[in-house]
């Protein structure tokens, strides 16, 4: 595959995962060209064109020949020009038999090696200038909560002032340094954020409708199950409760704090009990939402970052591993392989 497959692939997949369906990513697409018709020259020319076909402004190619052939991929959750200086180091210096896996875990089941020449890095979470546009995608977190029974306009109502914080929070950010390195070792990078997010979405929604809790604990207790999570919980940082407790009958149970860029508002959590929601999984959370939370009596179950993230990477990731690429994991990355 060529970097601009697995980048293609990357964006189908996340808009084949996406909860406003095909016909509310096209109104999205819509309404982003219809700005761009409007601007004058000079604004055109400033403009990421990349935004009139791809819905993922935290998705992108940020360096590299897109007609590059791929066939060893570096994938991690936060790589750095310090994971991306060893793995330069490694796969010059050492011999193909004197090095396996960097993993220890039971996750890995070969022996894949830094023996070959790394062909592009994947991150997950966005950097250069997808990190400069994350709070783009926030937009999608209206849409999460609308199909929850929020009228749309309390759901971009509650977000806005949210999604202005995130954009002046990450103007004051390193957004190149990765990408910079990643020059200088003349590596392509891309990286591969909410397309992501949203197959995590999808699988614990799916997940979640082939099961019933009676209780929170019973529904943290499953998680621990799924490969991803397990390892994590051996290491300490597991499925846990944020907000309620075991006991507690969980009510409806929405994976809602699992994709949109970052955290929401703090004013969702009232809207969201008013409309019916019960319990809701999430990958992090801020102690200031957490008391919004309690307040009006949701129960929250903090699934895991670090581990969620791994979930969405391993679906994208088993793609191309079925194509013969091999996938290097590094910064934080379990790498699990699912069967179809």
């Amino acid at each position: 595959m060529k970097i601009k497959d697995i980048y293609k692939l990357a964006i189908e997949m996340g808009m084949a995962a996406d909860p406003r369906g095909k016909r509310g990513i096209e109104k999205w697409l819509q309404r982003q060209r219809a700005k761009y018709n409007k601007l004058a020259r000079d604004e055109r020319a400033l403009y990421d064109r990349e935004r009139l076909t791809n819905p993922y402004a935290d998705t992108r190619i940020l360096y590299g020949d897109p007609n590059t052939r791929v066939k060893t991929i570096l994938a991690g959750i936060d790589i750095n020009s310090g994971d991306i200086a060893l793995a330069v180091a490694l796969s010059k210096k050492i011999k193909s038999n004197q090095l396996s896996v960097i993993r220890t875990d039971n996750s890995i089941t070969d022996n894949s090696i830094l023996s070959t020449p790394i062909d592009l890095i994947i991150n997950h979470h966005p950097q250069g200038k997808a990190l400069a546009a994350m709070d783009e995608v926030m937009n999608l977190q209206a849409d999460l909560m609308a199909a929850q029974g929020v009228p749309i306009n309390v759901a971009e109502g509650v977000m806005k002032a949210r999604i202005e914080q995130v954009s002046r929070s990450l103007s004051g950010a390193n957004h190149y340094e990765t990408v910079d390195a990643a020059k200088l070792a003349k590596i392509p990078i891309m990286c591969a954020h909410t397309v992501c997010d949203n197959n995590v979405y999808n699988f614990l929604t799916r997940w979640l409708e082939r099961k019933h809790f009676e209780t929170v604990g019973e529904l943290v207790e499953a998680l621990k199950k799924i490969p991803e999570y397990k390892i994590a919980a051996q290491n300490n940082a597991g499925p846990r409760i944020f907000a309620g407790s075991p006991e507690n009958r969980p009510g409806k149970i929405v994976a809602l704090e699992i994709t949109g860029g970052t955290e929401g508002s703090k004013e969702v959590y009232e809207k969201l009990a008013q409309a019916g929601v019960g319990t809701i999984i999430g990958m992090h959370m801020k102690d200031e939402n957490r008391e919004e939370a309690l307040k009006y009596h949701i129960n929250v179950v903090i699934a895991g970052h670090i581990s969620s993230d791994s979930i969405g990477m391993n679906l994208f990731l088993d793609r191309l591993a079925a194509k013969n690429i091999k996938i290097i994991p590094i910064s934080g990355l379990i790498r699990v392989r699912r069967t179809r």
